[in-house]
């Protein structure tokens, strides 16, 4: 029995800290702004985006665990140069171009939009100042490794759940409201659209990175076999997927009854911000607030850190220190663009390289099956390459015909999904060429 209570306490320590990793602000604003949009089909929505926003980052740490914790090694099985290319797109994704851009974004829209003057909000003034305290406080705690991001680390996953505790209970309570009619593709295709918007999170791109991070943890609990660091990592993935469900369905609920209250907003940062003053006041603001800039902190100085480790090694003439710079200058560029501007400029990016890592994550799955032949993944690859591209092209507005009127006659190409029957397909061929030419 102690044993068996031993082996559960320090699983959850793993899941625990796997939940941590994931949720930071950016996992905060899109459920609001889905349970706004969905309207009457909040369900339907919800349930595509639960799949990409936690089954599927489930299924990547897994998928990294099973590869050895490296998503570059993960990679390298389709060739080394897309190895660098594709693990180096994935931390420019996840860093400066578009995750950390969002935490200083989200860090103004919720810590200090609430409490400024009426009008002052128009003026670029205040989101530029904002944008450079905040990276100068990232840069000194990257620069300068202190115990103060652990302690933040360790307060930060049980203030935030409290916080959305407090106000999912609340909202239960007493709604600001009835959901409101559902918009734009929410009205036709609830699953479809509720599925793409789950690539918002990153937890996808995020999970292939954390896997290093689980793996050593587990190493410097003694566990080195290979077969138990993955059990205990699905063990850990399946806590940490319950943790985020929760925080979603919980927030995808108080952004669906909140329209009546606070109006229809364009993104979620706003509406969790006014949701939490229509529930709980100003002293609400105040506690939101704090508690979503300590999570920009830490997830900030995780993300640029990672970037800076990871580019340093790529190219070692060039010092940790100065990728950190230029990717803090970089961020803090990018976060006074404005958060919906940001989020919009990240889809049609995340259109075109998530499909890929969903397609090498799968099949890196089934590896063993296929004895891990270099042609099935490039067969799968390369059509969903050649779809998602267009995808990415489509959400930009850029119509090309003559490659529009071949991929239409695709299922689900109207619901940005035409590339998985490709991916199968290729999957399919590639893999009878490899049994070809093994016998």
């Amino acid at each position: 029995m102690k044993n068996i209570m031993l082996f559960i306490k320090e699983n959850l320590a793993v899941g625990l800290l796997l939940f941590a990793l994931f949720l930071g602000a950016g996992n905060i604003i899109f459920p609001p702004l889905l349970g706004q949009q969905a309207g009457e089909h909040i369900l339907t929505a919800m349930i595509g985006f639960l799949i990409t926003g936690v089954g599927l980052p489930l299924l990547a740490i897994v998928a990294v665990a099973k590869a050895g914790g490296d998503l570059q090694l993960l990679a390298n099985r389709v060739s080394p140069t897309f190895g660098i290319i594709f693990t180096s797109i994935v931390y420019l994704a996840i860093g400066p171009f578009f995750a950390v851009p969002r935490t200083g974004s989200v860090s103004y829209e919720i810590g200090i939009v609430p409490f400024l003057p009426e009008g002052t909000t128009d003026h670029w003034a205040p989101l530029f100042i904002t944008s450079v305290l905040f990276f100068a406080l990232i840069l000194y705690l990257a620069i300068n490794p202190s115990k103060l991001v652990d302690r933040v680390g360790k307060i930060l996953t049980p203030a935030l759940l409290a916080v959305i505790l407090l106000l999912a209970v609340k909202s239960f309570i007493s709604p600001m409201g009835e959901a409101g009619n559902a918009v734009g593709k929410y009205t036709v295709t609830p699953f479809a659209e509720g599925f793409v918007q789950g690539y918002l999170t990153m937890d996808v791109l995020s999970a292939l990175v954390f896997g290093i991070v689980i793996l050593q943890a587990l190493q410097g609990m003694g566990m080195y076999d290979r077969r138990k660091q993955v059990n205990t990592t699905v063990f850990a993935g399946v806590v940490a997927a319950l943790g985020l469900s929760f925080v979603y369905i919980s927030l995808g609920h108080i952004g669906n009854t909140s329209i009546d209250a606070i109006g229809a907003l364009d993104n979620g940062g706003n509406i969790i911000a006014k949701s939490a003053e229509a529930l709980f006041g100003r002293l609400g603001n105040v506690i939101l607030s704090i508690t979503i800039l300590l999570a920009c902190i830490s997830t900030a100085v995780g993300l640029l850190t990672a970037n800076a480790q990871y580019f340093n090694k790529l190219f070692p003439r060039i010092s940790y220190k100065t990728f950190l710079i230029v990717f803090t200058i970089f961020s803090t560029a990018i976060t006074n663009v404005g958060l919906s501007t940001i989020i919009s400029a990240s889809l049609p990016v995340l259109l075109m390289i998530y499909p890929l890592a969903m397609v090498l994550m799968v099949l890196s799955l089934f590896d063993n099956f296929f004895k891990g032949g270099q042609i099935v993944y490039i067969l799968a690859l390369i059509p969903t390459f050649f779809v998602s591209l267009y995808d990415g092209f489509k959400e930009m507005d850029i119509k090309i015909s003559l490659y529009e009127r071949i991929l239409k006659i695709l299922p689900l190409y109207e619901q940005n999904l035409g590339w998985l029957v490709p991916a199968l397909i290729g999957a399919l061929i590639g893999l009878i060429i490899h049994k070809i030419l093994k016998k």
